[in-house]
């Protein structure tokens, strides 16, 4: 079953990051696809919140995976956006954040990962609409 909603302002997009937070339990892993500026990162910046982190979240772009204490559990959020082969996926030992069931996964760019993105997970789709206008899809796999 989809979601899909229609935010207006990155704010929007931000609390509604926040509220799909609370839908989230330790294990899970979310997969963002969108074209650059679409509002991945906005999104996960209200996710991270809603999972009760205080501090400031930037995009990992260089360093690809920022980590995060969260209750009973870790925050990763991962950028893929400069990786180039399996190789650099297993280098930051993405795998084994994934195996980790106290881990909850964030991942920009979803669509590099190819045939090790997981099977039970939660896709979520940015389109561009105008201005700050975005349309988010969330589809979760079980």
């Amino acid at each position: 079953m989809n979601e899909e909603f229609i935010t207006n302002s990155s704010k929007e997009t931000q609390r509604l990051g926040e509220s799909f937070a609370k839908k989230l339990s330790l294990g899970d892993f979310v997969a963002f696809y969108g074209d650059l500026g679409s509002g991945k990162t906005t999104f996960i910046q209200g996710l991270a919140k809603g999972l009760g982190i205080e501090r400031r979240i930037i995009s990992p772009t260089f360093i690809m995976a920022r980590h995060y204490q969260i209750k009973n559990g870790s925050f990763y959020h991962v950028d893929l956006y400069r990786t180039e082969s399996k190789h650099d996926l297993l280098s930051i030992g993405l795998d084994q954040i994934i195996e980790d069931k106290t881990n909850i996964v964030a991942l920009e760019w979803a669509e590099k990962m190819g045939e090790m993105l997981p099977s039970k997970r939660i896709n979520i789709h940015f389109a561009y609409l105008e201005d700050n206008k975005r349309k988010i899809i969330i589809k979760r796999y079980e």
